[in-house]
């Protein structure tokens, strides 16, 4: 099972490396992620890359589905509490827009990779669940209800329950089914044309 820690618990360990060498470790994981995939991905490889010891590593992170998962949070732009447009329209474009085309498709092939993983890794699909996914679902429910809050969207529409059904499958189908990554201007299309009429908001608001 994962290790996922919080509290003083993660601030000790945290404590054990630089800011810095936090970010030069993250990288090294993701640059061997796009190398060789999850599943050939190990703890002496990442100590090997970044001159660490799997000691130190082991008791940073806990084991290499938290160190990934962790690496690829790092990575990610704000979280979408801190988005407030003052419209739903306004706050979607601009979640969808955090990141540029090159940026996202690099994040798309490696969120892909580890969708592979998880059929076969459950301390993986743990450590997504807990340490991106939930987090991220929280933080995105608020933005929905600020729209509620505001009179934009009804709160018994029956789509509230599949907005992250509708925002993640436009990430993840666009490859699957046009062999292309998501973009900035196919995403804001997919939130005027899919997203916006399932709440009954126009898209010019």
């Amino acid at each position: 099972m994962v290790s996922v820690v919080t509290g003083t618990t993660a601030t000790t360990r945290r404590s054990r490396i630089t800011p810095e060498r936090e970010a030069e470790l993250y990288s090294a994981v993701l640059d061997l992620l796009r190398e060789v995939g999850y599943d050939a991905l190990t703890m002496d490889a990442v100590a090997a890359r970044t001159r660490s010891s799997k000691a130190t590593l082991y008791r940073q992170w806990g084991g290499k589905a938290e160190l990934v998962v962790k690496a690829i949070r790092y990575i990610k732009p704000g979280c979408a509490a801190d988005v407030d447009t003052g419209s739903l329209r306004g706050d979607l474009l601009a979640l969808v827009g955090r990141e540029d085309d090159d940026v996202m498709e690099q994040n798309s092939a490696l969120l892909r990779g580890l969708a592979m993983a998880i059929h076969t890794n459950p301390d993986l699909l743990q450590a997504l669940r807990e340490l991106l996914v939930e987090p991220e679902m929280s933080e995105f429910h608020r933005v929905i209800r600020r729209a509620v809050d505001r009179g934009e969207v009804r709160a018994d529409n029956p789509a509230l329950e599949y907005m992250l059904h509708m925002v993640l499958g436009a990430f993840a189908t666009r490859a699957l089914l046009e062999q292309r990554p998501p973009t900035r201007a196919f995403l804001t299309s997919y939130v005027d044309a899919v997203v916006l009429p399932a709440l009954g908001v126009p898209a010019d608001r």
